[in-house]
């Protein structure tokens, strides 16, 4: 069952990785690094990936954490109110407006690890945070689409 907050899930992590010996590093991997992303369903596949970068000689995990702020959600009603206009009832609006509901909340950890050259990372998400992913990238891409009338009359 996945929680709608991560937060016992980075004391967990926090906890697991001292444990072993390693320390964590806040950063964030970006997608401009070569990665592969450990993939596995079980829950606690991230104790795996904390093992695997101990058995690579890994001293440290990055980890990156997102937590949702009121502005966040602030500035994405403003922009899909700017692009649904005068539409004020778009569906789009009423999940961003449902987002209030987990402001606070833990929604995206990464934990990752240098070896040879190449970041390892492990990833998890709530549902609301991959929806309001979903919502800024309709943002990001609307955005970006230019309309030419040069041509009209």
């Amino acid at each position: 069952m996945q929680s709608d907050n991560l937060i016992s899930l980075k004391d967990d992590m926090v906890a697991f990785i001292a444990g072993h010996g390693m320390r964590r590093f806040n950063g964030y991997i970006t997608e401009e690094v070569p990665t592969v992303i450990f993939e596995d369903e079980d829950p606690d596949s991230w104790k795996d990936f904390v093992e695997h970068a101990k058995a690579a000689g890994a001293s440290f995990v990055t980890m990156s954490e997102v937590t949702l702020e009121k502005s966040d959600i602030a500035i994405l009603l403003d922009q899909l109110r700017d692009q649904n206009f005068p539409d004020s009832d778009a569906p789009d609006i009423d999940d961003a407006e449902y987002l209030v509901n987990h402001v606070g909340k833990l929604g995206y950890l990464q934990l990752g690890f240098a070896h040879q050259g190449v970041m390892f990372l492990f990833e998890t998400s709530t549902e609301w945070y991959e929806r309001f992913q979903e919502l800024i990238e309709t943002v990001t891409d609307l955005g970006g689409i230019v309309v030419d009338d040069s041509d009209e009359d």
